[in-house]
């Protein structure tokens, strides 16, 4: 077990950088599990079986984080940005865990998704409602003795900065002076 105060707490910097990177990665993840339902179940029209898919493409989702957490506690674009996810103590997740931390994720958007719909939101709005939602939950961190989101602090888990980056090239860590923007 690792002494959960040697793990600095992620920047915040870091971790919404490593958002914007964890969606563009998820594009092709949702491409391919959408491209396998569509194929595999024959749907002929986008509307046809949504809702199914909906739960297929939130189901491939949780296997794809869950995994990641619970093997080395990082997708790509964490270990990009250096964050992991470790339980309050600093172990690496289980299954369980990671499970409720990716349910309780969704509530970056969830509030701003189901106002959206009870406001019969159009155009824009569909968009900048979850977005504001969004905004918000990441300001919850600023509430946090321990600078963490509020769904890891629910789930029992925080966002640490990992170990420093190698370069490819040499193969010694890079510090951050060598990195004009950290």
């Amino acid at each position: 077990m690792t002494d959960p105060q040697t793990l600095p707490t992620a920047p915040l910097k870091n971790r919404l950088l490593c958002m914007v990177y964890e969606a563009m990665l998820l594009f092709g993840v949702v491409f391919i599990a959408g491209w396998l339902f569509s194929t595999l179940l024959q749907q002929r029209h986008a509307l046809a079986l949504r809702h199914a898919q909906q739960v297929w493409q939130f189901i491939v989702l949780g296997i794809y984080f869950g995994w990641f957490w619970t093997h080395g506690g990082h997708t790509l674009a964490m270990k990009t940005w250096r964050v992991r996810v470790v339980t309050r103590t600093g172990q690496a997740l289980g299954w369980p865990r990671a499970l409720v931390r990716y349910l309780l994720a969704w509530l970056w958007f969830l509030p701003g998704l189901v106002l959206a719909w009870w406001l019969e939101a159009r155009g824009a709005m569909l968009l900048l409602l979850p977005m504001l939602s969004a905004a918000l939950w990441a300001l919850t961190s600023l509430l946090d003795p321990d600078r963490q989101f509020l769904h890891d602090r629910i789930a029992g888990t925080r966002l640490v900065l990992g170990a420093a980056a190698k370069d490819p090239l040499e193969g010694k860590p890079m510090s951050d002076q060598s990195n004009p923007q950290a």
